[in-house]
């Protein structure tokens, strides 16, 4: 091979080895972009589950969601799993693992908003801000009932709270026993965390009785001869004794005018409390003859206790009774749960007796 053919040789090969680096090179700088766009979208995508606005709620817009005490990070991921609320269960937990959330579980009630992120939702619960909730209860009559009520809306259950009806040391620290306690209790709608303690439950029920016994209404409780407790007692008679609220300061007058004169209540409602059945229509003679502190037929004055938790209108029904010379009344004989009210016993026989007959008309013997 001559001198020019070997040059030209050289040539082509250092000409093909520069191409041959520059494709490798152009290769290697596509490969690096694919990559990077393939991390960056990974690592968008990846953000956008764990941190982003991850949290879709079907109907209502906002949901519920309760954290038991004692609750596990496991437990609050079964909880937003069941409720569709999270759809990712490790990046949930992955990220409230790194907040360091599973270290200390907040118990309570939580309004968790659609749009909501996880590393939101992980915050809130994080810092335990929980939405108190409304506690209502009303139309009472016995413990059981009001534990029963106020045990479905929050945390503890009812034998908790049934347990606390029961303790003497506790009631009477809070200057109540099992007799007296329903009248602590005062109908109305009040906001608690979800979590609170029967304990707590019954302490701010206390708080609550103490604010609406008020110096106005103690001092009113005072001018017609009654305490506070007497107050809530015959209120809780005139509650079970009115379908109609307006007839109750009237109904409150003929029993304050009853209690002036020496004479025994004699309510009905007290004897169905007395045998333990509100069903009861007609008081008949076997029923009058229970011997119970209670049986107002038997024994003058207030029963030792409320016979329900009284309501905030009968309460102020008899701090504001109507004054007026009625001793007796009587139910309607056309059952529409208003009364006559009369001066005389003959006249409220008589009224009884219409009564009576149109129980018998209608086949109601007990």
């Amino acid at each position: 091979m001559n001198t020019l053919n070997m040059a030209s040789t050289r040539k082509t090969k250092r000409t093909n080895h520069k191409k041959g680096r520059k494709t490798i090179s152009r290769i290697l700088t596509w490969a690096g972009f694919l990559l990077a766009a393939f991390l960056i979208v990974v690592f968008y995508y990846g953000y956008r589950k764990i941190y982003g606005h991850g949290i879709h709620i079907s109907q209502p817009e906002m949901a519920h969601v309760y954290i038991p005490t004692g609750a596990t990070l496991d437990d609050v991921a079964d909880i937003l799993i069941r409720q569709d609320i999270i759809s990712d269960r490790k990046s949930f937990i992955w990220l409230a693992q790194k907040s360091g959330y599973s270290k200390k579980i907040h118990p309570g009630h939580y309004l968790v908003r659609n749009g909501m992120s996880n590393r939101n939702l992980i915050t809130m619960l994080k810092t335990g801000r929980q939405t108190p909730v409304k506690v209502m209860f009303q139309n009472i009559r016995t413990a059981p009932q009001l534990a029963g009520v106020v045990a479905r809306q929050i945390e503890p259950d009812s034998l908790d709270l049934l347990s606390l009806f029961k303790n003497d040391t506790f009631l009477k620290n809070l200057g109540f026993s099992r007799e007296t306690v329903l009248s602590m209790f005062i109908p109305n709608t009040y906001e608690f965390y979800w979590n609170i303690s029967a304990r707590d439950f019954f302490l701010r029920m206390n708080r609550e009785y103490k604010k609406f016994w008020n110096d106005k209404r103690k001092q009113q409780a005072e001018s017609i001869g009654l305490t506070p407790l007497e107050v809530s007692i015959l209120a809780s008679i005139v509650d079970e004794e009115c379908l109609i609220k307006s007839e109750e300061p009237a109904v409150a007058g003929v029993y304050m005018n009853r209690l002036a004169k020496g004479m025994p209540l004699q309510a009905d409602p007290t004897i169905r409390f007395a045998i333990g059945d509100y069903g009861v229509k007609r008081i008949l003679k076997k029923h009058l003859e229970i011997d119970s502190p209670y049986n107002t037929y038997k024994y003058s004055g207030l029963p030792p206790g409320p016979i329900s938790v009284p309501s905030i209108s009968a309460i102020e029904a008899v701090l504001n009774y109507t004054r007026h010379d009625y001793l007796y009344f009587c139910a309607k004989e056309d059952l529409s749960g208003e009364h006559y009210f009369s001066k005389s016993l003959a006249q409220h026989l008589e009224y009884a007796r219409q009564y009576q007959r149109a129980l018998n008309k209608m086949r109601v013997y007990r």
